[in-house]
């Protein structure tokens, strides 16, 4: 398994209907999987404290999918390799209305990770693209200065808006990863159903929920333009089938394994007067012993 497998080209012209929701077992039982994972969490945590002790890079990890796709599971194991004194993770639902002042980055931006973190977005400033591209009418809210004249035009630029800014981002040190959780509409109606028949999981389920449902053919349509239009060499987009939850978390956990390898990273190279500092508190700490005479 290589995360290559999954990324999306530039200039590809994807189709997620040609992309599979399910792929052959990584592993042949649980226990498999199970191993596998905790040797990829303590490779994922030797490199987590790399990057923090380098403090060059940041790395950030965006999370977008249909409902009940599984981000929040992802996120929850995938994360459980870390140290969360590095880490942070933001969820977006409904821009409040002092974010509707602001253009449509402004509320994700101020919540990017610094240099030696990672930040993972639980939903984005892709939402702008997605949701809003298949719910129009929510642009109403936003005050735009000009009225929406020319939809494709205003959907291109607001793509090359998010591409010029991780762009800025990339050469400034912070790694951008995109992964698409690839749900099917049959997977989504079971956990559906599960949501509903188990009592500890109806608060994950709302009439809303089945209403977006309603909408499933707009929602792969727009996924393809906007992944198809923002994926790039250095913020690629990553496809990864979402209907087997194990899979998916193996999957992820690769991409940002290979993602951490493709950073040079180093821990700090320590001066001679510090190097020096250091050996003579060491000698404080631990006199060399008395020889008898």
């Amino acid at each position: 398994m290589r995360a290559a497998d999954f990324i999306v080209k530039p200039g590809e012209l994807l189709s997620l209907a040609k992309r599979p929701t399910r792929i052959d077992p990584l592993c042949q039982s649980k226990r498999d999987y199970d191993a596998v994972f905790h040797q990829q969490m303590k490779r994922l945590n030797k490199r987590q404290m790399l990057q923090y002790a380098s403090n060059q890079h940041a790395i950030l990890l965006i999370f977008q999918a249909m409902d009940a796709a599984g981000k929040d599971s992802a996120i929850r194991h995938v994360m459980s390799g870390v140290n969360p004194q590095g880490c942070q993770v933001f969820s977006y639902q409904h821009p409040s209305a002092a974010e509707l002042q602001h253009d449509f980055l402004w509320r994700t931006t101020q919540d990017l990770p610094a240099r030696g973190r990672i930040g993972i977005f639980n939903r984005s400033y892709y939402e702008e693209v997605l949701i809003v591209r298949v719910h129009p009418e929510l642009l109403q809210a936003e005050a735009l200065a000009e009225p929406l004249r020319d939809a494709e035009a205003f959907w291109q630029q607001r793509f090359h808006s998010i591409a010029e800014m991780e762009h800025h981002l990339s050469i400034n040190g912070t790694h951008i990863v995109k992964i698409f959780l690839h749900l099917s509409k049959e997977e989504q109606r079971k956990r559906f159903l599960d949501r509903i028949d188990d009592p500890t999981k109806n608060w994950k389920f709302s009439a809303a929920d089945m209403t977006e449902r309603g909408f499933w053919d707009s929602y792969q349509a727009t996924y393809e333009a906007c992944i198809a239009a923002t994926t790039t060499a250095e913020a690629p987009w990553y496809v990864v089938p979402a209907d087997h939850k194990k899979t998916a978390h193996l999957i992820v956990s690769q991409i940002l394994l290979e993602t951490y390898d493709g950073l040079d990273m180093h821990y700090p190279v320590l001066s001679a007067a510090h190097m020096a500092e250091l050996a003579a508190i060491r000698a404080l700490l631990d006199p060399a012993p008395v020889v008898a005479a």
